[in-house]
């Protein structure tokens, strides 16, 4: 007569507070199976646009901060020739009035016009030298807006994929910074804006037009 062993099931009580525990722990794997990064991790074409943007984002910052320290380069050159300007002047009006005060005022008036000219060729040259400076200055501002304006829509793209995961079409673009711009056209005065950009050129200009008769007035007064 076979012998029947009794198959004993033991029950292990579950309270309400680990059922909670249990059902936010499914919660939470199902939501990082569901989140857009790991559906991009998933996903080869997805996941390597995101690594080419990625790169090419950190490519638009070293450009910017290039560009940036080129420009500060620029306007400590300008700073130099301006400073150098005024002192040019300052110490060829005071020989200038020094010269006026000797015997020989007659002769000294005569030949005004050879300080004048020499004044005025010097003042052109550094004046010259200082627009040189700002048109290079204003052409990598240009092409900082340009960077910025690139690295904005990168960044905007960027963040869409990582918020889309899968569903991000591949075939989407950055928009160019052209492009972003003809949304919001602003209108500007080209006289104005050349005036606004080149006022230092103007300064030194207007202040090299008063030296010419200056000297004449210091040497003949």
């Amino acid at each position: 007569m076979a012998e029947i062993k009794d198959a004993h099931i033991v029950e292990i009580p579950v309270d309400e507070e680990h059922q909670q525990k249990l059902i936010c722990a499914m919660n939470a794997i199902s939501a990082i199976q569901q989140h857009p990064l790991t559906e991009i991790s998933q996903s080869p074409g997805h996941f390597l646009l995101l690594k080419l943007w990625q790169r090419e984002d950190d490519l638009f910052g070293r450009r910017i901060v290039m560009k940036e320290k080129r420009m500060d380069s620029i306007r400590r050159e300008i700073f130099q020739l301006c400073c150098f300007f005024f002192f040019f002047h300052g110490i060829f009006l005071t020989i200038l009035f020094t010269s006026s005060l000797e015997d020989h005022h007659n002769n000294v008036c005569k030949k005004w016009w050879i300080p004048s000219v020499l004044s005025v060729c010097t003042s052109f040259v550094l004046v010259f030298l200082v627009q040189v400076k700002l048109c290079r200055y204003w052409k990598v501002d240009r092409q900082l807006q340009r960077e910025r304006a690139d690295g904005r829509a990168l960044t905007r793209c960027v963040q869409e994929l990582r918020m889309k995961g899968a569903s991000f079409d591949l075939s989407k673009e950055p928009q160019n910074g052209k492009r972003m711009k003809s949304s919001s056209v602003e209108i500007k005065w080209k006289p104005l804006t050349w005036c606004s950009q080149y006022r230092i050129t103007i300064c030194l200009l207007c202040f090299t037009g008063l030296i010419f008769p200056a000297c004449r007035f210091i040497l003949c007064a």
